[in-house]
């Protein structure tokens, strides 16, 4: 499959309110009957950032998951965001990528944000997760991720990389900078999908979830108000970009430890 048609799902969420968002989001995912091959809610979708505190813990088995699951197979497409999942005594901020036939991928934060506090309640993860999907590879990163480009490098392994984020309004232009320079850089598409309006805990959240390129250009910006949009990811053009720079020959060899 050479085109990706890829809905941002750019969503207020309430904290500590599961169910809630659970409906909120699926009503803006079905808010359109143009098909799409995946849907890309926020960072933590069904409780906010650090919003689990005091709530029911949930497993892969849990009902968050498998909404997810009866989502892709309704719409026919993925459903990829992060979710608070208790596995084995741990806490873990995991992003799932749950396909009509069952989650296809899992990954688990690996850089807790430690000055927002969430090294202190969550188990940071350890492998670094590449997935197939309809003839793309797909790597997932979340949020604080973003800042760390080794992590985040191409080792010639995947066309897209899927950034999910709560990401605050102060420091907005990070995010921006830092989205286009792993796309420039690994010459990939990336998106990143961030969420809006405020968190009950007095931080502010902007939006700007984005689309760029294998060139780095922003293709779609979706301002600061909640919203959906659905973008074209094109698997020929980034080939191109990559025959006709290609710079990813060139790069260091490194192995993370």
């Amino acid at each position: 499959m050479s085109k990706l048609l890829t809905r941002l799902v750019q969503a207020q969420l309430s904290r500590k309110h599961p169910p809630e968002n659970r409906s909120h989001l699926e009503s803006l995912i079905g808010g359109v009957e143009k098909k799409f091959d995946l849907a890309v809610l926020p960072e933590t979708f069904t409780t906010g950032f650090l919003g689990d505190t005091d709530l029911p813990e949930e497993d892969m088995g849990g009902p968050t998951v498998e909404w997810m699951g009866e989502l892709a197979q309704r719409h026919e497409c993925a459903i990829a965001g992060s979710v608070v999942i208790v596995e084995g005594g741990h806490r873990y901020n995991r992003m799932i990528f749950a396909a009509p036939e069952g989650v296809v991928g899992t990954y688990d934060k690996r850089h807790l944000f430690a000055y927002g506090g969430e090294n202190k309640r969550y188990t940071g993860g350890t492998e670094r997760v590449v997935i197939k999907y309809r003839g793309w590879r797909i790597n997932l990163q979340v949020c604080y991720d973003l800042r760390f480009p080794a992590w985040c490098r191409n080792r010639d392994d995947y066309d897209l990389m899927l950034l999910v984020a709560n990401w605050p309004s102060k420091r907005v232009g990070h995010w921006s900078s830092l989205l286009e320079a792993r796309a420039i850089e690994n010459q990939a598409w990336v998106i990143g999908v961030n969420r809006v309006g405020e968190d009950g805990n007095g931080f502010r959240y902007p939006g700007q979830s984005v689309v760029h390129d294998p060139m780095g250009q922003c293709v779609l910006n979706m301002g600061s108000e909640e919203n959906c949009q659905v973008a074209e990811l094109d698997l020929t053009e980034l080939e191109k970009v990559r025959s006709q720079f290609p710079f990813q020959a060139d790069a260091d060899r490194f192995q993370i430890l």
